[in-house]
């Protein structure tokens, strides 16, 4: 893992894209930081680094759109997979290698809230703890959306497609909140939204196992589990959808950092949960195309 990992980070400032990300993103949230924290007064970096979540939508693709597809497309991807190393090795040396890039700016962060207290003096209020915080937050919410970039690069041989596939799943999270407002609220609206969602976790089964078996005792289970539990009690299924998919609200575990002040223990959790399972996901379809 070492090894790839040495490789995949040189391979980002030698063809300059790690270094235009750090770039942009330094004076992204510097030119937040200059407007809200230095002349308009504000006392917590939270703010600026919460109102530069747009970042994600451009930096992740343009770290993440090579991780994989490139290797499949120059085909050298035959010699990794043949390396005395395992898949998951390979993954988490690219992975760690698009995370250290990310941090970089992450690390530079940290200066702003001291900066802010020496320039306000003694007498200024600073909220370090919600800052660092945040900080910790917007790392973790990055490292999620690299795992996410990392396995739509590895459904495709294009970087192109790759790019612009995980910049459209990051824009639809980036406005998840607000999509979640258009779902229906009714029961019977609710319980085909449930037998969409259990017909979509059965074909991401197809796709990593190729078992019409598992996928399809799957899916016929959740959707009978799910008629059943409606003949029974109807009313359980008023905003369920709603509730369930407002749970993976990723934007709302940072505004809690931010701006709420609260140290949202569970969200943190629930990012590193996600991150872990879409590497467990990019592993197995890596894993599963270097049987076929």
């Amino acid at each position: 893992m070492k090894a790839i990992y040495k490789r995949e980070l040189g391979a980002y400032f030698h063809s300059m894209i790690g270094s235009v990300c750090v770039a942009f993103m330094l004076a992204a949230v510097g030119l937040y930081f200059m407007v809200y924290n230095m002349f308009q007064g504000a006392p917590g970096f939270a703010t600026a680094l919460s109102s530069a979540i747009f970042l994600f939508i451009i930096v992740i693709p343009l770290l993440t759109m090579r991780s994989v597809a490139e290797d499949r497309k120059n085909k050298t991807d035959q010699l990794l997979l043949t390396a005395p190393v395992s898949v998951t090795s390979v993954v988490l040396g690219k992975f760690f290698a698009m995370v250290t890039v990310f941090a970089v700016p992450c690390v530079l962060y940290c200066f702003c809230p001291l900066i802010m207290k020496l320039a306000s003096g003694s007498e200024g209020i600073v909220y370090f703890k919600s800052d660092y915080a945040t900080i910790l937050a917007f790392l973790l919410l990055g490292c999620l959306y690299i795992s996410i970039g990392l396995l739509i690069s590895a459904l495709t041989e294009s970087q192109i497609i790759a790019a612009v596939a995980t910049a459209g799943v990051l824009v639809l999270l980036y406005l998840w909140d607000g999509i979640l407002n258009f779902l229906p609220t009714a029961a019977g609206g609710n319980l085909i939204g449930m037998i969409i969602v259990v017909l979509l976790i059965a074909l991401l089964l197809y796709s990593l196992t190729s078992s019409f078996v598992i996928s399809g005792v799957v899916g016929a289970a959740g959707i009978v589990a799910l008629v059943v539990c409606y003949i029974v009690n109807s009313e359980l299924f008023a905003s369920l959808l709603p509730n369930v998919l407002g749970a993976f609200s990723l934007t709302t575990v940072l505004t809690n950092f931010a701006t709420d002040y609260i140290f949202d223990a569970g969200g943190l959790v629930l990012y590193l949960s996600l991150t872990f399972l879409m590497l467990f996901l990019t592993v197995q379809m890596i894993q599963r195309r270097r049987w076929n």
